[in-house]
């Protein structure tokens, strides 16, 4: 049996210090003073947190693996920022692609993902190719990262279920090949009947096969693109909105009051989860205004408000449509609660639910994760006591936990200086 314990931890919203007890990479107590009741046990290693924030680890829900790192390749350079110049540039880049390629790249994202305090990551995978190569290669990766992170698969068409032909056959095969989760891109479809067909044959292929649902919906400034509803509703329909997310839905952004008024009231029957990427929509949206420029990120404040999930997201590094991108989370997190206002010190205190537990829940995962008696002893550590202080020094990852191992422990930087003030 292999035991360690974890002492002087500081839990979210407990001001006192707790000892966890690790034992087969299992939580098997949480308590004060821990330390002296095995005091006599010469197997148990001892960590001393020193009084630091631990928290679950964090939740990637969106990002795009098969992209990263392609920015700079011949033809993938978006000159206008815009969205749908993005997925062309994509599509004319895209055909050379190997396997190889794929998981070298995304291998280096990951490793900057995991160093950042992420153990667990939903990625969307462009399946609008006959050759499935990038599914091929992110299959592959997951078995492979096992042991250090939790991938989910989005069988993700890119060009469209039915904008681009043989869609929703290769989204399938897709799904019987190992993917997770069905993607569909709606508001990209060549009418509003192909995109509510899409959405509809998404819910479908779901309940078919058994899986999570995960749109693109409604990425775009059009007020009048509302692909939500009909997602929202069939999710309600069929009673699985808790297993169904929309990403980005920028389009509420521009929605009227009026008409928002009367679909949150089906977005919180329906138990939909919802994924904000931030930056990337701050970067993409509003390219076809003057001024004034539109944020394009969705009503993030008001869901919260509503009780409704949301949850932050990467989504993009370095590629067609996004040039830059860490894969830190903290630094996500930091633009969006300005971004969306979110600045009370209630909300700052309760923000990294918006890249733990909220993204937790929305990969379906919440039975697995916390930091909880019986579960697997997977959690962070970051260099702040509070809250508060971690979100406003945007501090870094000490220790990252998984199955009771430390994955890495870092060092804090020292600074040193001849000042008296600076000491």
């Amino acid at each position: 049996m292999k035991r360690i314990l974890f002492i002087n931890t500081k839990l979210k919203g407990n001001n006192n210090k707790l000892d966890i007890l690790v034992e087969n990479g299992i939580i098997k107590e949480i308590a004060y003073n821990l330390k002296d009741k095995y005091k006599d046990n010469n197997d148990i290693n001892i960590v001393d947190i020193k009084g630091k924030l631990t928290i679950p680890p964090y939740v990637e829900p969106h990002i795009h693996l098969d992209y990263v790192y392609t920015a700079n390749t011949p033809g993938a350079t978006n000159s206008t920022g815009t969205l749908f110049e993005g997925i062309q540039r994509w599509s004319d880049s895209k055909s050379n692609l190997t396997k190889e390629d794929v998981k070298l790249r995304a291998r280096i994202a990951l490793k900057k993902q995991i160093l950042s305090g992420i153990q667990y990551i939903r990625t969307h995978v462009d399946v609008t190719d006959p050759k499935l190569t990038s599914l091929q290669a992110m299959i592959e990766l997951k078995e492979e990262m096992r042991d250090i992170v939790d991938m989910q698969i989005i069988a993700f068409p890119q060009e469209g279920m039915y904008a681009y032909k043989g869609g929703e056959e290769l989204v399938e095969e897709a799904l019987k090949m190992g993917a997770d989760v069905v993607g569909a891109i709606p508001h990209f479809e060549y009418t509003r009947e192909f995109g509510e067909k899409s959405v509809k044959k998404t819910i479908e292929l779901a309940l078919k096969y058994n899986k999570l649902v995960d749109v693109h919906c409604d990425e775009t400034d059009d007020e009048q693109s509302r692909f939500l509803e009909v997602l929202a509703a069939h999710a309600y329909l069929e009673g699985i909105g808790e297993k169904v997310t929309a990403s980005h839905t920028c389009a509420m952004h521009s929605y009227n009051n009026a008409y928002t008024y009367k679909l949150f009231k089906l977005l919180k029957e329906s138990k939909l989860n919802f994924i904000a990427c931030p930056t990337e929509n701050i970067h993409l949206q509003g390219r076809f205004d003057t001024y004034p420029k539109r944020r394009g990120v969705t009503r993030v404040k008001e869901m919260v408000e509503e009780g409704i999930n949301v949850c932050f997201a990467q989504d993009s590094m370095s590629d067609p449509w996004y040039p830059l991108g860490s894969g830190n989370l903290m630094n996500i997190l930091d633009a969006g609660i300005h971004i969306c206002q979110m600045m009370s010190f209630e909300e700052i205190n309760n923000a990294l639910d918006l890249i733990t537990i909220n993204g937790a829940r929305t990969l379906n995962i919440s039975d697995e994760y916390g930091i909880e008696v019986g579960k697997k002893a997977n959690f962070i550590v970051l260099n702040a006591e509070t809250e508060f202080e971690a979100i406003c020094d945007r501090v870094s990852v000490l220790y990252s936990i998984r199955n009771g191992e430390i994955l890495f422990r870092r060092i804090p930087e020292t600074v040193e200086t001849d000042s008296i003030f600076l000491r």
